[in-house]
């Protein structure tokens, strides 16, 4: 099931995207209240094309794990891999939706992209077990990890260089039938190929990771972790179009501005 956060210009809602994208018979179906417990069909459906996406949720937090690809790890200057999973967070306040603009700030002269899986957590949870981790998650959906990376290694720490608003575009839409650990992961750049990978080669697995975080914090519904990006990240300069696709998802097609 393909879970989407829309509007029609009136007040956002969620909705199941039904048909296919691809031939344009694509419809959203509203449903109410919420996909984060029971929920029915409004009986309200819109052409996926008269209809705004939106981030697919908005979260109490993004909870994010940094140098989970041995050829990132290897990319960004490491060797091995860390003892630990490096968990960092995004503000709320980062979050953008497909189509929103990725605004390069002012003080930062190179802003890269990160495609990523993203994880989106349904109920409250605290001490998740790896083996019980799919009991709390509503899906799966895209992301871009969005990285002024000057300001990441000025800094020491990633908050500022990460956290910038419209640094971490999600969507088009929630899958909620899908099994994450061996997708294709695809970013492209005005057409342009930059990153190729597949789940299978993250070094620690969304089980694992639910289970990781967890353990720091409560998960709180429609927050978002997410799983670290591969090889082949690069920097983004205004007028250029950043897609990222995960197989079995959709795509993330996000233009890039300048404030």
């Amino acid at each position: 099931m393909r879970i989407a956060r829309f509007t029609d210009g009136s007040e956002p809602g969620f909705g199941v995207v039904e048909g296919s994208v691809e031939d344009g018979t694509a419809v959203v179906a509203a449903i109410a209240p919420h996909p984060f417990g029971p929920f029915s069909l409004t009986g309200a459906r819109f052409a996926l094309d008269d209809v705004r996406l939106l981030a697919p949720v908005l979260p109490s937090k993004v909870l994010c794990v940094g140098k989970n690809y041995a050829d990132h790890v290897r990319e960004m200057g490491g060797e091995a891999a860390p003892a630990r999973p490096v968990l960092f967070l995004k503000p709320s306040t980062s979050v953008a939706g497909p189509g929103d603009p990725i605004v390069l700030p002012p003080d930062s002269e190179r802003v890269d992209f990160e495609g990523e899986l993203a994880v989106v957590i349904g109920r409250l949870c605290r001490d998740v077990s790896p083996e019980r981790a799919a009991e709390v998650i509503l899906g799966y959906t895209c992301a871009n990890d969005v990285t002024a990376r000057d300001q990441q290694a000025a800094d020491g720490q990633w908050t500022r260089a990460k956290g910038h608003d419209t640094f971490c575009p999600l969507g088009p839409w929630i899958e909620t039938e899908l099994d994450p650990s061996d997708l294709a992961l695809r970013t492209t750049v005005d057409g342009e190929a930059r990153q190729s990978s597949r789940t299978k080669l993250l070094l620690r697995g969304v089980p694992e990771l639910v289970a990781y975080m967890s353990a720091a914090m409560t998960l709180l519904p429609g927050d978002v972790l997410l799983t670290g990006t591969p090889a082949g990240v690069g920097p983004l300069r205004p007028g250029q179009r950043v897609a990222v696709t995960l197989e079995g998802i959709g795509t993330l097609t996000n233009p890039v501005t300048a404030r």
